[in-house]
């Protein structure tokens, strides 16, 4: 208890010397007055702390409420503001009472990521003119028309301070040794605001200015259309929601990824609750509008938090801080500020979420946000998106291809695209360019199917057979299929819990009972499908063409991941995806007699390590859990790992050579571990006189694969530069093979 107390304590250290910087800077964003920003990060850390439902999420001034409040301040003013604020927590507390929590994430993910692209983009526009030595205009394109001219009249010495703080946020991280490791324990925007304020010392520069602290004013009821308060009241409400509930779910992830203790779960409802409670008394005290933030929330998982007293002692520190140490905030100068709440915005437009969303093709939803959000504003922005997303849903659903193809020996229809309602007229047509007595074979390339068009394909197959031709249905890639794809739920698969295929009257329900439910299952849905295959591998024998070694995690089904069936691969499974080399003791001769039989007997082409994230595994090798002298089975196991992590280990002494993901920074050492140790289990492979024979011949490849588990995305080794790719939905197998050669 006393480690978690002292975690608590560093921890909050660390995220009040990263809330106080951007709180001021936030503050300096919206025009409101600075102080407003502490008292946000005193309200957010100490209410919201205690009584939101995310123990280690750090709420404070809201970073996608910039824009909506520098927009609200210029029209109604700063007491209006305040009222706005406090109407938007009643608000929050009306839909934590309602327990609506969980359907807000409902929202599309390309929504709320073009929101905060365009909230990001509007507000680096907006800071860059004070970076400029400048003040920001009332709208992003009034600040794009109007940086010529401030870059006419600009002094040299202000964008300088700005630079020097850019160049240290964005170099911090970076620096290697045993400085680095050392000035490493410092947050990256402390030491950017604090370098540049050293820097600026005795210069003339616009510097913050904290007026001595006296009885918040009274917030007053905006004067103006009913409207466009209710407007406000309910832009604020949804967009701090928003961003609090995302935040919390993220660091609820983040979390579960590192060792040692957890704090529990989030409660969605209740976090709504205290960050409704946190907005009331803000604007009550003449605060900014509160909302959990990822990046003071990711910094407290970081430094190691673990119960919500991290959160409530920054709070704290903040409030002794703004009473006892006013003096020292007034010697930053605000250029410094405004680069850092910047470089914020910036960071808001993330790339790694823009091929994401290309991928799951929502990038037109997206676009269309983060374009109406910096055009016309945040909740216009988000009504935008919603249509578009709702348009290019229902074009999904009601664009059907249907074409005929004579071939030689059958005419083959296939569909592309949902199969509705509105598609049978086209679906009838094309069944009539079909002869009477013909072999027809009619391919369903597509995910849904309602009862209409099920009537209409049966009946014109019934028809078709009865006049002497011969009708089978198949899907895209030639498999033979009886029925639509969706009038079975557990095709091609689906969880055991609760599931009512796996449930039966005579079996108890128990996890033998799930598994004899789910065996059942398989025998009266699939074991029909497969039968013809199975019978075929079973007269022909096995020839697989690839070794995939992976976990033993339940999470990890190889069979999905691949797209791969019965007779593709040999597969062998064990704790950590270990590859003990020759010499090591008896107990491993089972991996190594598998690897033999691939190599020599079934000779594969090719052998694939694949390690996945949150490994059970790689955590205990990096806990304290299983020491070298412990003797219990799997403590002997875990030995094979250490070569492992004393790769990791000497990857941090030296500083190079670092194992990375392409499309984003490697998330902890837990994920660094998981992807060292599909390299070191590819070395230990090739000191096996069988593979490495092979591999010397050519006819042998060796291929390293990483799977993380939530996002359901692959990566694949390039054994040249130690960079997991991304695999694609497009990927071109042959490039892919040979880019992922060891």
């Amino acid at each position: 208890m006393q480690r978690i107390h002292r975690s608590d304590l560093s921890a909050s250290i660390t995220v009040f010397l990263i809330a106080v910087p951007l709180s001021l800077g936030l503050a300096l964003a919206t025009g409101a007055p600075l102080q407003s920003g502490l008292v946000a990060a005193v309200v957010g850390g100490i209410v919201a702390g205690l009584l939101g439902g995310a123990p280690l999420q750090v709420s404070g001034a809201a970073t996608s409420l910039v824009v909506v409040t520098a927009d609200l301040v210029h029209r109604y003013g700063w007491r209006s503001t305040c009222a706005i604020t406090v109407l938007a927590g009643l608000a929050q507390l009306l839909l934590g009472m309602a327990r609506v929590a969980r359907s807000a994430l409902a929202v599309s993910p390309a929504i709320v990521h073009g929101m905060l692209a365009g909230i990001g983009t509007v507000i680096a526009l907006g800071q860059l003119h004070v970076v400029l030595g400048g003040s920001p205009q009332s709208s992003a394109l009034a600040n794009i028309t109007a940086l010529p001219g401030q870059l006419a009249v600009t002094n040299p010495t202000t964008p300088a301070i700005g630079a020097i703080t850019v160049a240290v946020l964005l170099g911090w991280r970076r620096l290697r040794g045993r400085a680095g490791r050392l000035l490493g324990a410092i947050p990256a925007p402390l030491a950017a605001v604090v370098l540049a304020t050293a820097v600026s010392a005795g210069l003339s520069l616009p510097r913050v200015n904290l007026p001595a602290w006296s009885a918040p004013v009274l917030p007053a009821l905006p004067s103006g259309p009913v409207l466009g308060v209710v407007a406000a009241v309910l832009t604020v409400t949804l967009v701090a929601s928003m961003e609090s509930l995302l935040s919390a779910v993220a660091i609820d992830t983040l979390q579960g990824r590192r060792p040692g203790p957890h704090a529990p779960p989030a409660k969605l409802d209740r976090e709504l609750l205290g960050q409704g409670t946190a907005n009331v008394v803000s604007g009550l005290l003449g605060g900014l509008p509160i909302a959990g933030g990822a990046i003071r929330g990711s910094a407290n998982v970081e430094a190691g938090a673990v119960t919500r007293r991290a959160t409530v002692m920054h709070g704290v520190w903040v409030l002794l801080c703004a009473g006892l140490a006013s003096w020292a905030l007034e010697l930053i100068p605000l250029a410094a500020l405004a680069a850092l709440v910047m470089l914020v915005g910036i960071r808001m437009v993330s790339f790694a979420h823009i091929r994401h969303v290309q991928r799951h093709r929502e990038f037109p939803v997206y676009a269309a946000t983060l374009g109406s959000v910096v055009l016309f504003g945040v909740l216009q922005g988000v009504i935008v998106g919603i249509v578009v997303a709702l348009c290019l849903s229902l074009r999904r659903l009601t664009h059907t291809r249907v074409t005929v193809t004579k071939e030689p020996e059958c005419h083959r229809v296939r569909v592309t695209g949902q199969l509705t309602f509105l598609a049978v007229p086209r679906l009838t047509r094309a069944f009539a360019q079909v002869p009477d007595g013909a072999n027809a074979v009619v391919e369903l390339d597509g995910s849904f199917m309602d009862h209409a068009a099920y009537e209409a394909l049966n009946a014109w197959c019934a028809r078709h057979r009865s006049r002497g031709g011969h009708a089978t249905l198949g899907d895209a890639v030639g498999r033979t299929v009886s029925e639509p794809v969706s009038a079975h739920a557990c095709r091609p698969w689906t969880p055991w819990r609760n599931h009512h295929c796996t449930r039966s009257g005579t079996v108890p329900a128990t996890s033998g009972g799930q598994l004899l439910g789910g065996v059942s299952a398989f025998q009266r849905n699939t074991a029909p499908l497969v039968r013809e295959e199975l019978a075929r591998l079973a007269r022909e024998g096995q020839r697989p063409g690839q070794l995939f070694l992976t976990c033993a995690d339940s999470r990890l089904v190889t069979s999905m991941i691949t797209s791969s069936g019965p007779g593709d691969l040999f597969t062998v499974r064990n704790v950590g995806n270990l590859m003990p080399p020759p010499g090591s003791d008896a107990s491993c001769d089972s991996v190594a007699a598998a690897v033999e039989y691939a190599v020599d007997v079934l000779q594969v082409s090719s052998i694939t390590v694949c390690g996945h994230s949150g490994c059970g595994a790689m955590q205990a090798l990096l806990g304290s859990g299983h020491e070298p002298g412990a003797q219990t089975p799997l403590a002997r196991w875990l030995r094979h790992g250490r070569p492992s992590l004393a790769r990791l280990g000497r990857i941090g002494r030296l500083g190079r050579g670092e194992v990375a993901l392409a499309d984003r920074p490697v998330a902890d050492d837990l994920e660094r571990l998981s992807l060292v140790n599909v390299m070191q289990q590819l070395e230990h492979l090739m000191a096996h006189p069988c593979v490495a024979r092979r591999v010397s011949e050519g006819t042998l490849h060796l291929h390293g694969m990483y799977f993380h588990v939530a996002e359901a995305q692959a990566y694949i080794l390039d054994g040249s530069t130690s960079v997991f790719a991304a695999v694609g939905p497009d990927a071109a197998p042959d490039t892919a093979r040979e880019a992922a050669k060891v």
